[in-house]
């Protein structure tokens, strides 16, 4: 299949004026194949040659103004178009599609618990290919006008209001102007809620099985929702573009949501069948607030081309997370999440040799497109914009955004035409500060050095990036309590050293970028690091105890803190801690990466009993119940870390924790994993389990459970059905994956490790971009942190020419971070 080039697209761009599709699938064929018929109207600008594209199990017909072409003449996914004479044309083809178990195109899923069946589509990129016949590239847009024939009983949503004849055919109402990648449908027998907001038709929607969990939710996601909604009409001055409002929480969707206009698409373990933390619920509502922001950004102004991807995730990410902070919810802390877990993200990617500029001059083509979705684009995209919004103000941001709308709404934009409206609101120069930020890789440090008073401050920047930071300072009172002094804001330019001073007496702990405003590594002086190692608990800020956990974890991974130092401030500190944000960043950091990685196997017992430690302290502080969440994320991770099999099985029996929680089903298969993978269970107890949940989530906690078993049979068995069995879906290949590779298993995983990478490459080949993305990443032997599997990675990226994209940066980015462990490792010896 050829790949979409840049070149190409503005060659099409500028040759071709799209106006409207129809189009027509027929959802009753079988469980294989549907059919799609589509009419495209368009209009050539002068004569020339051009191309449209589909990806069909069969062409049946194709026609260009009524006359009949040829379908043999399709190449792979494109059907050419030579000597196109300028007018007016209607081109018409149909062809039988085939039903997607990856999660791209039209994705079909049979539910386990009650048989149902349920079709959604995920056309980014150039997926919708493998749906309708399209001039796929976003900046054709066009009206779209969609009839669908679906089974009896079933509801067909897609992103304008539908209605049903009664006789099995759903007719949408006519789109505005959209790009390709943004047409959606979902079908089947629907759970719905429907209510209105502001004279708009809101729905919520499920399957069945999942009816009950939905509806004790449905009033959180639906209160969330219209508050996000109408504080995004107080930002923003041009109303929401479209006729409706659905979310749809649907099975085994690989992204966590995609922002189709109108009818929102979510994974649907967002619909909680066990116990939660509230951290969980926030980012549930911070991925609502998410997409919603697309509805203007991404989808009313779109982007031109996948350079400016950025342009959609960066600012709904940012948004995301600052509106839901501003909104009538429960949900005004989201920052601190973001600096524990997800910005970190954006720091790890952005060291990597894979790291690009947050919005890159060099996108090719389509598949180096697809590359860039990443913490880059998400992460550090939109703390860069926060950090542009501390630097150019809130009224000024928003009056260029707006401007920006009002340009450019039902059309494209790129980053000139993003800058030039933010130029419009301010005197500063924002495309000076572009080229600094977002024309860059890499992340700067910032170092404080006090002199011998400790009241003169020197910043050591190492970096190209001028920053706007808060300088926190915090004093020790009578009790050893950190106490803050009033904030400071530094403006800080390369190449030019900053000082400041500070009153008398000298800080105990001095703190740059304290409330987390930039984007950049911080260090501590001396006398800073011995506060924060004897007193970070004390801290009262839980944003500013997350810009502390957060310098310490990358203080770790340059080799600058040694892990056992790392896990001594987790045992010191992390008891104490109330916000479940924080204990679940540090633990996750500390169990996989530090535990797991950045400590041999002869000292990892040690670590993971420290942790285990650990989370039995939260246990003991949580008894009264006075915070679930921080019980539950503790019980969680106990769980994992856990070496004493006959505690586990005892726990399993009683179907409890001592003190609570008892084990729902999340639980009840973390648990049983965990017993797998000490040889504690069996297949008989695994069958057992899944006759007591057979829901979709349960058969991934069963292949997870089989994988993990540390037995010949049930390693080899688990292999092949990854690499050689291609029936796997997407979730039930990764939850294969997951039971696969574990540390304590490595003698009996390591001749897997050599039969790993030609496996991988063969996969990726066949099955596409998404599940060769989990083969590179889930998939991948992380638990083999040895030079001799460092080698032999390398040698096959070396060789390895027929490597996807997707792979190769996968496999990129794994050996990258398992050469980081080493060195860290080495370090530790010292």
């Amino acid at each position: 299949m050829s790949v979409l080039t840049r070149d190409e697209a503005h060659t099409r761009s500028a040759l071709l004026d799209v106006q409207r599709y129809e189009v027509r699938l027929d959802l009753t064929q079988g469980p294989e194949t549907f059919g799609s018929a589509t009419a495209i109207h368009f209009t050539a600008r002068t004569e020339g040659d051009t191309f449209v594209e589909l990806k069909p199990d069969t062409l049946h017909s194709i026609a260009l103004d009524g006359t009949p072409l040829d379908p043999a003449r399709l190449d792979g996914n494109r059907y050419p178009l030579p000597g196109l004479a300028a007018g007016a044309h209607t081109l018409t083809a149909e062809a039988t599609m085939r039903y997607s178990r990856t999660g791209e195109g039209m994705h079909r899923f049979t539910d386990p618990s009650d048989g149902e069946t349920y079709l959604y589509t995920q056309l980014f990129m150039e997926d919708v290919q493998r749906v309708l016949t399209a001039f796929d590239q976003p900046d054709l847009k066009a009206v779209f006008d969609l009839t669908v024939t679906a089974p009896e009983g079933w509801t067909v949503l897609a992103n304008t209001v539908t209605t049903h004849d009664g006789h099995g055919t759903w007719t949408a109402a006519t789109t505005p102007l959209i790009s390709t990648y943004l047409l959606a449908v979902a079908a089947g027998p629907w759970h719905s809620v429907r209510t209105e907001h502001r004279g708009l038709p809101f729905g919520i929607h499920c399957r069945r099985s999942l009816a009950p969990h939905l509806d004790a939710d449905a009033e959180e996601i639906l209160d969330v929702t219209r508050a996000l909604f109408d504080r995004y009409h107080e930002k923003f001055t041009e109303p929401y573009p479209f006729d409706s409002y659905d979310q749809a929480f649907v099975p085994e969707f690989n992204a966590g949501a995609m922002e189709n206009p109108g009818l929102v698409t979510f994974r649907d373990e967002f619909v909680y069948r066990s116990a939660v933390t509230e951290t969980e619920r926030q980012t549930r509502a911070m991925v609502i607030a998410h997409e919603m922001a697309h509805m203007w950004f991404g989808d009313l102004v779109t982007l031109r081309w996948w350079d400016d991807i950025w342009l959609n995730e960066s600012f709904a990410e940012y948004m995301g997370y600052q509106t839901l902070a501003e909104a009538s919810t429960r949900f005004a802390d989201t920052w601190t999440e973001f600096a524990v877990s997800r910005k970190t993200w954006g720091y790890e990617a952005d060291q990597r040799p894979s790291t690009h500029p947050v919005a890159p001059d060099d996108v090719p083509d389509t598949a180096a497109a697809l590359l860039n979705f990443d913490g880059i684009s998400y992460a550090k995209g939109a703390s860069a914009l926060r950090q542009l919004v501390a630097w150019l103000g809130e009224k000024d941001f928003l009056a260029g955004i707006n401007t920006h709308f009002a340009r450019h709404k039902f059309a494209n934009a790129s980053l000139a035409d993003f800058l030039d409206s933010l130029a419009s609101a301010t005197e500063r120069d924002v495309h000076a500060w572009a080229e600094s930020w977002l024309r860059t890789t890499g992340v700067d440090t910032l170092i404080p050095e006090p002199d011998e008073t400790g009241t003169r401050l020197t910043v050591r920047h190492e970096g190209t990036r001028p920053h706007r930071v808060r300088l926190g300072l915090w004093d020790l009172d009578p009790e050893g309590t950190p106490r803050r002094r009033p904030d400071t804001w530094l403006d800080l330019t390369p190449g030019t050293p900053t000082t400041v001073t500070v009153d008398a007496p000298r800080p105990a702990l001095v703190l740059l970028n304290d409330h987390d405003h930039t984007y950049a590594k911080t260090g501590f002086d001396d006398v800073s690091h011995a506060t924060l190692t004897a007193h970070l608990s004390g801290i009262t800020d839980p944003l500013s105890r997350a810009v502390v956990w957060t310098a310490l974890r990358n203080a770790v991974r340059d080799n600058r803190l040694a892990p056992a130092d790392y896990l001594a401030v987790v045992r010191a500190h992390l008891p104490h801690e109330d916000d479940a944000a924080v204990v679940r960043g540090v633990l996750q950091f500390a169990h996989t990466q530090v535990a797991d990685q950045y400590t041999t196997a002869e000292r990892r017992p040690e670590a993971l009993a420290l942790l285990g430690d650990t989370c039995r302290d939260l246990l003991r502080r949580t008894e009264d119940g006075h915070n679930p969440s921080l019980r539950l994320t503790a019980v969680r991770n106990l769980l994992h870390l856990a070496t004493r099999p006959e505690t586990l099985q005892d726990w399993y029996d009683n179907g409890t924790v001592p003190g609570g929680p008892a084990l729902d089903p999340e639980l009840r298969w973390t648990l049983l994993t965990r017993l797998a993978v000490l040889g504690a269970t069996d297949e008989a107890a695994i069958a057992a389990a899944l006759d007591r949940d057979p829901s979709a989530t349960g058969h991934e906690g069963a292949a997870r459970c089989r994988a993990a078993l540390p037995v010949p049979e049930a390693k080899e068995a688990a292999f092949r059905s990854l690499f050689e069995d291609d029936s796997l879906s997407n979730y039930l290949f990764t939850a294969t994956a997951q039971g696969f590779w574990q540390p304590e298993q490595a003698a009996l995983l390591a001749p897997y490790v050599d039969r790993y990478y030609p496996a991988a490459l063969a996969l990726a080949a066949r099955r596409g971009p998404a599940l060769a993305q989990a083969a590179g990443k889930t998939a991948f032997p992380t638990s083999a942190v040895t030079p001799a599997h460092l080698a032999l990675g390398e040698e096959t990226l070396r060789t390895a020419t027929e490597a996807t994209p997707a792979l190769r940066r996968a496999l990129a980015d794994q050996l990258d971070d398992m050469r980081r462990a080493l060195r860290v490792r080495e370090g530790a010896k010292d």
